[in-house]
């Protein structure tokens, strides 16, 4: 059995609203990937300043801006899967 199957099957017999279902596994899964996301940038930026120190401000302003995008798009996704949830 699929995790899609279990997953109607309880929605099915618990009465849950399947737009709630999903907004709340859509909200969850936005924000797993901005900490992914945001982990690979920081560990990136690591091993450049590791291996050009002298380029360590430009290394951090970029991880800075980027960390930015990604936490706004996560924010987005967050947002529909809770307008998901109420609507």
């Amino acid at each position: 059995m699929t995790l899609l199957n279990i997953l109607l099957q309880a929605a099915a017999e618990g009465g849950i609203n399947l737009s709630a279902m999903g907004g709340a596994i859509g909200a969850g899964l936005s924000a797993i990937a901005a900490g992914i996301g945001i982990g690979k940038i920081g560990g990136s930026a690591m091993e450049g300043v590791a291996r050009q120190p002298e380029a360590a401000g430009k290394i951090q302003t970029m991880m800075i801006i980027m960390a930015a995008l990604i936490e706004a798009v996560a924010l987005f996704g967050v947002v529909v899967g809770l307008l998901a949830i109420i609507l």
